[in-house]
């Protein structure tokens, strides 16, 4: 008899841990590594300098968490701007500032988005999450889930930069296996790059479509 394949929390990580890495990739932070040792711990928090946590919900319940160093959060955010031709001398300067935390929510949304996709392909099954909360803080913050876990689990990843700054990821959820019944065939994956090239030509053709034609006569008499 063929054994079943199992799916426990983590692997579940895993698919997060990756998710990450190829985000961050894609947005011009490649060589980002983390460590091939996971902590089992007792509670998630938010931990100084610039935390970020998404709760999710559906086919498991859950709770990501991602806490950058100052260090860290700078070192993507500035390669993730530079890689979209944003001058340095433009850059915020400071991990507290306001740019920073939504560049770096932009980043968590994308990360928990990839996670959520991978998800339903491979465990055929669908989880929501909700909006990014990031925040600068100075002081370790417990957060809780305002839902009953089943028997919970915590884990957390350490991640490195190829500056050598620190950031940890940790997720915290059911404990639960997917086990799987039969084979099936996944669907095939989105790729995000193609998602963004459509939608940035539908946004073109539909401008093109809408602009009325411009009076000459009547600009001349304006004076323009």
């Amino acid at each position: 008899m063929k054994k079943s394949k199992t799916v426990a929390t983590e692997d579940i990580l895993l698919t997060l841990c990756q998710s990450l890495t190829e985000v961050l990739a894609a947005a011009g932070n490649r060589e980002v590594n983390y460590s091939p040792m996971v902590q089992k711990i007792q509670k998630t928090c938010l931990r100084p300098d610039l935390g970020c946590f998404v709760l999710f919900d559906g086919g498991f319940s859950g709770l990501v968490v991602i806490n950058f160093t100052a260090p860290a959060a700078m070192e993507i955010y500035r390669k993730y701007m530079m890689s979209m031709g944003m001058p340095e001398s433009e850059l915020a300067q400071f991990h507290t500032s306001d740019e920073v935390g939504n560049v770096m929510g932009e980043l968590m949304n994308q990360i928990v988005g990839d996670f959520t996709n991978k998800v339903r392909l491979d465990l055929q099954t669908s989880i929501n999450q909700s909006q990014p909360k990031m925040m600068a803080i100075n002081k370790q913050v417990q957060i809780l889930i305002n839902t009953q876990l089943d028997q919970p689990q915590a884990r957390r990843v350490t991640f490195s930069t190829p500056e050598h700054n620190i950031f940890y990821l940790e997720l915290a959820m059911d404990k639960t296996e997917f086990i799987q019944l039969h084979e099936f065939e996944k669907a095939a994956k989105e790729n995000p790059d193609d998602i963004l090239e459509n939608a940035k030509q539908g946004s073109y053709e539909v401008a093109d479509e809408v602009s009325p034609d411009v009076d000459d006569d009547f600009l001349r008499d304006l004076g323009l």
